[in-house]
């Protein structure tokens, strides 16, 4: 995606400024920390996204006054956009086969999204909290039908899904093929 072509529901989503050249440089702001953020996850620099989007980094700084706004800003534009991917999986009636898809639909993203893989691994991020609530909501429906070990536990998801994914990321794989297998182990590790 160009800089100058960022969604409207992503524009809404992290706020858009009144005057209309502030409005352009804050939508290129926020389709290059996308951009950026994609690629590089956390250690992505403010720099970076200035010069990506073609504007100064006081620009950048004016919509988004410390880097970490901008990162929750990127974090809850991910999500909406894994959730729009994860929720047929989530309407599955068999709770493990809800669980399974998910897992793996969330692998597939983390495979795109640095930053994502990074702040659901790091679990601080307020916007991530949602992706693990979520997570241990399918976990507990999927155990109370009998189908994941009766003794696993949202620190054994965190641990192994989590601890997986930032591993995947530190090792800078991006093949889908592969988080899909990694995405399978985690299940595979948690089924009874």
């Amino acid at each position: 995606m160009s800089p100058s072509k960022a969604s409207e529901s992503d524009q809404r989503a992290v706020g858009t400024p009144r005057r209309s050249d502030a409005r352009r440089n804050h939508e290129r702001v926020v389709a290059a920390a996308v951009e950026i953020f994609r690629e590089y996850g956390t250690q992505a620099s403010v720099p970076q996204i200035a010069a990506r989007a073609q504007v100064g980094k006081a620009t950048v700084y004016r919509s988004f006054p410390a880097k970490e706004d901008l990162l929750e800003a990127i974090t809850g534009l991910s999500l909406e956009r894994l959730e729009q991917h994860t929720a047929s999986a989530l309407r599955e009636a068999d709770p493990y086969e809800a669980f399974h898809l998910y897992v793996l639909e969330l692998f597939a993203a983390l495979a795109r999204d640095r930053l994502l893989a990074e702040r659901l691994a790091d679990a601080t991020s307020p916007a991530a909290a949602s992706v693990l609530e979520t997570l241990v909501s399918a976990m507990e429906r999927a155990r109370a039908a009998e189908k994941l070990r009766e003794d696993v536990t949202e620190m054994d998801l965190r641990v192994v899904l989590c601890g997986t994914a930032l591993q995947l990321v530190r090792l800078t794989e991006r093949d889908p093929a592969t988080w899909r297998r990694y995405g399978d182990m985690v299940l595979a590790a948690l089924r009874r």
